[in-house]
């Protein structure tokens, strides 16, 4: 009896030591991770400054008819199949609706000028499918 207890008093002391002998690896890894410091840089730069505008005003008569609609991709994958389906739903459930289907230059924080000045002359609505 008296051998059991003391074998179990040794497992006892050798487990807590292990678990101090852990923790104090822990803490100079830890300190060793403070002290060594990367400077990471970002290769896309900075983005260019946010222009605030306001929204257009509610119309009185909320219907999409004589409204186009254009659907804007900007390339990613699939999206030109995304919005083509939503083509063929709007031609099936709102036929008096117009569609049109364009895709902007460059990737989706490049400007189109043109093709916004496209969709505000015509006084259109937008939806812009920007995969990730």
């Amino acid at each position: 009896m008296r051998m059991t207890r003391f074998l179990h008093s040794i497992s006892q002391v050798v487990g807590k030591l292990a678990l101090l002998s852990i923790a104090v690896v822990c803490a100079g890894a830890a300190v060793t991770a403070q002290e060594a410091k990367i400077t990471v840089l970002n290769p896309t730069g900075d983005p260019p400054a946010i222009q605030l505008r306001s929204m257009a005003a509610r119309p009185a008569n909320p219907s999409l008819d004589g409204h186009p609609i254009y659907f804007v991709s900007n390339t990613f994958d699939n999206a030109d199949k995304f919005l083509h389906s939503i083509q063929a739903w709007l031609a099936v459930h709102y036929p008096t609706v117009k569609t049109v289907y364009r895709e902007k230059k460059g990737d989706y924080v490049l400007d189109d000028p043109d093709l916004w000045k496209e969709i505000k002359a015509n006084n259109a609505l937008m939806i812009m499918a920007i995969g990730h």
